[in-house]
C-alpha cells in the first residue's frame, strides 16, 4: 500500500512538471534556445560548401597558359664524353694483375676507350627559327645535343653560346615556323602571383605543374660560375630531375623564368624551386646571339645585403639596401664618387632591398650603359649618374674568347695527368686560324697554366682571360704528350 502511494505520488509531480514545461514553452517560445541554435543551424554541408565556392572563384583559368606554352617547350638529350677502363670492371682481370693492369707494355694493358654518358633537360624555344633558352648546366661538355620538340620530332642541335655566371645557354636547330613563347616581364611578378612550370621531369614529356611566386631575388649558392650572377625566382611550383631549361609562365603564357633548380635533401621535390627571372635570361640570350658570350656590366662594388647591425649603425629607417665595403680602382662605381659605407638603395628609379637585387638589376645592362644610382651617406640620399663598364675595366665589346684563340679544347683524363705527372690541364683537341695558331701551338699541346693560372677546364681558360686587361699578354704553358714542355706568348692587340 505504502509503495502505491509513491508510485502515485511520482506520477502527479511528472504530470504537473510536463504540463509546466508545455506553459513555459508555449508563453515564451520566441526566446531561442542557443544549444539547439548550434545544433540545428550548422550542418555539415554548410561549412564545406561555401568556402569551396569561394577558392573555385579565386583561382586563375591556367589552361589557356599551358595549351600556349606546352609546344615551345622542348625536351633536350645531351651526350657528354667518358672515359672508362675496358677491363676496370672485370674482377678477375684484377685478381691476375691488380686494380692498375700490369706493368710494362703487355697485350692487357689497360686501354683507354671512349664512353658516353646520356644526360636529359629541358629548353623554350624563343622564336620561329629555331633559337632555343636552356641551362648552362644542361649542354655544359656536351659532344652531341639533340632537341625532341612536343610533336616529336627530333633534330640535332648546335650550341651557341654558354654563360656559366647566370647557368643559362643558347641553342639552335635548323627549323623554321617553329611555335615559341615571348618574354614576359619578371620584374613585375608579384609574391602570391600564380605561375606553371613547364618541362620534362623524369623523360615524362610536356608536364605542366603549378604554383604561386614564393619569394624573388633569391640567392641559394648554386651557380658554378667565376662571378656567378643568383637572383632567383622562388615558386612553390613542382620542379624535378629534367626541367632543368624548362619555362616558368604566368597566367598570360609569357615566359617569366627558366626553371633551373631545387632546394631538396634528396634531388626529387620537396617544396620549393627556382628559376632565373626572365628579364636577366633575356639580356644574356641577346648577348649570346650576337657575340658569342655575355657582355658583363659591372658597377666595381664590393657590397653585402643591409643587415639589422648595419641598419643601426647607418641609422637607416629599414633594413634594405645594398652596403658598398669597398669599390675596385679604376671601376665605375669609384669615378662616379661612390664610396665605401655608402647604402645603394635604387637603380634607375627602382627600388634596391638586397645584394642579390642589385647584382639582378645590373646585370640587365650592359658596358657603357648609363645608369643612376640612389644610395645613402650620413643619412641623406643621393643620386649621381655611372657609367658601368665591363670586366677589363672599359666600354669595348668583349671579343669571343675561343673564337680569338682558334681552338677546341678536350678534357684530360686521369691517367694521361698521371703519365705527364701534371695535376691540371686542358688538351687542343682541333687548331684553327687565330691566336695559338699564330703563336705556333701545335695540335694536342695541353695548356696548363695562363698568367700563371692553373686551367683544368675550358672555362678556366674563359675566366683568366675574361679577367685579363685588354693591354696584358698571355702567357701560355704547358707539355705535349712526349713529355715535352712549352710556354707561348700572346701579345695584346696594339
Amino acid at each position: 500500500m505504502r509503495t502505491i502511494k509513491k508510485i502515485s505520488a511520482l506520477f502527479i509531480i511528472a504530470f504537473f512538471s510536463a504540463a509546466l514545461a508545455i506553459f513555459l514553452n508555449n508563453k515564451f517560445g520566441n526566446v531561442p534556445n542557443s544549444q539547439m541554435m548550434v545544433s540545428e543551424k550548422t550542418p555539415v554541408h554548410l561549412a564545406t560548401n561555401i568556402p569551396n565556392q569561394g577558392v573555385q572563384a579565386q583561382l586563375p583559368d591556367l589552361t589557356e597558359a599551358a595549351e600556349k606554352s606546352v609546344p615551345a617547350v622542348v625536351h633536350i638529350q645531351v651526350k657528354m664524353h667518358q672515359e672508362m677502363d675496358n677491363f676496370a670492371d672485370n674482377p678477375f682481370f684484377k685478381f691476375f694483375f691488380g686494380p692498375n693492369g700490369p706493368e710494362g707494355n703487355t697485350p692487357f694493358k689497360y686501354k683507354q676507350i671512349p664512353q658516353f654518358a646520356i644526360a636529359s633537360g629541358s629548353g623554350v624555344i624563343i622564336n620561329s627559327d629555331g633559337y632555343i633558352v636552356t641551362n648552362n648546366h644542361v649542354v655544359d661538355d656536351a659532344v652531341n645535343v639533340e632537341v625532341i620538340l612536343n610533336d616529336n620530332r627530333k633534330f640535332t642541335a648546335k650550341v651557341i653560346g654558354r654563360d656559366p655566371n647566370t647557368d643559362i645557354a643558347l641553342v639552335k636547330i635548323e627549323e623554321t615556323n617553329l611555335p615559341y613563347l615571348p618574354w614576359g616581364n619578371s620584374d613585375e611578378l608579384k609574391l602570391g602571383e600564380w605561375v606553371l612550370a613547364v618541362g620534362n621531369p623524369f623523360n615524362l614529356n610536356s608536364t605542366v605543374t603549378a604554383g604561386i611566386v614564393s619569394a624573388k631575388s633569391r640567392s641559394i649558392g648554386i651557380v658554378s660560375g667565376q662571378m656567378p650572377l643568383e637572383s632567383f625566382i622562388q615558386t612553390d611550383a613542382a620542379v624535378n630531375p629534367g626541367n632543368s631549361g624548362g619555362a616558368l609562365v604566368n597566367v598570360k603564357g609569357d615566359l617569366v623564368g627558366i626553371n633551373t633548380a631545387i632546394a631538396s635533401q634528396t634531388g626529387s621535390y620537396t617544396g620549393y624551386s627556382f628559376a632565373i627571372p626572365a628579364t636577366l635570361a633575356q639580356k644574356v640570350v641577346i648577348d649570346l646571339k650576337k657575340f658569342g658570350e655575355v657582355q658583363r656590366a659591372i658597377l666595381g662594388v664590393v657590397m653585402q645585403s643591409v643587415n639589422d647591425s648595419i641598419a643601426k649603425a647607418k641609422k637607416l629607417d629599414n633594413v634594405e639596401g645594398a652596403y658598398v665595403r669597398s669599390t675596385t680602382e679604376d671601376g665605375a662605381a669609384r669615378k662616379a664618387g661612390i664610396k665605401e659605407g655608402d647604402i645603394i638603395v635604387s637603380i634607375n628609379g627602382n627600388s634596391v632591398k638586397t645584394g642579390s637585387q642589385l647584382q639582378e638589376q645590373i646585370g640587365e645592362f650592359s658596358p657603357g650603359n648609363e645608369i643612376t644610382v640612389g644610395y645613402i651617406r650620413n643619412g641623406e640620399l643621393k643620386n649621381v649618374k655611372v657609367v658601368l663598364q665591363n670586366m677589363k675595366g672599359d666600354t669595348s665589346i668583349v671579343k669571343e674568347l675561343l673564337s680569338v684563340l682558334g681552338a677546341e679544347f678536350e678534357p684530360l683524363s686521369d691517367q694521361e695527368k698521371e703519365k705527364l705527372q701534371i695535376n691540371d690541364g686542358v688538351k687542343i683537341a682541333k687548331l684553327k686560324d687565330g691566336k695559338l695558331k699564330d703563336t705556333g701551338v701545335k695540335t694536342g699541346f695541353i695548356i696548363t697554366d695562363i698568367n700563371k693560372e692553373a686551367i683544368d677546364s675550358q672555362s678556366d681558360i674563359e675566366s683568366v682571360i675574361m679577367h685579363t686587361k685588354s693591354k696584358q699578354p698571355l702567357l701560355i704553358e704547358g707539355v705535349y704528350p712526349d713529355g715535352k714542355y712549352a710556354y707561348y706568348v700572346i701579345k695584346p692587340e696594339s
